[in-house]
């Protein structure tokens, strides 16, 4: 009831920037949640990025990354400067909330991933 759809991501030279962006829609009330994970072949999938208050960010990224939210148009940001070899990954959004109803149920939904990959 809830689709998440990415966009932003590609190939980058090391140092360079790119900026993904998450959309979410359907059936929502409310979001209380919205962050960006991200796996790199043959690892689990890491927190980058959440912000549900303040943001907070993975160490590994921090100085280097903004997450910033549109609340208006449910939509997420990551602005990813200073990229790094290893911060090749494909990219996951996550939005957490609850939807329309009688009830209130909860959700937390996935994107499809974007593919970053920061090689020169």
């Amino acid at each position: 009831q809830v689709q998440l759809v990415e966009s932003g991501g590609g190939l980058v030279q090391p140092g360079g920037s790119l900026r993904l962006s998450c959309v979410a829609s359907g059936s929502i009330f409310r979001i209380s949640d919205m962050g960006w994970y991200r796996q790199a072949p043959g690892n689990e999938r890491e927190r980058v990025a959440t912000t549900g208050g303040n943001p907070n960010y993975a160490d590994s990224v921090k100085g280097r990354f903004t997450i910033s939210r549109d609340i208006a148009t449910n939509t997420v940001y990551l602005q990813m400067n200073s990229l790094k070899p290893e911060d090749t990954a494909v990219y996951y959004c996550n939005v957490r909330g609850t939807i329309v109803g009688v009830v209130r149920t909860s959700f937390d939904s996935w994107g499809q991933g974007t593919q970053v990959t920061v090689s020169s």
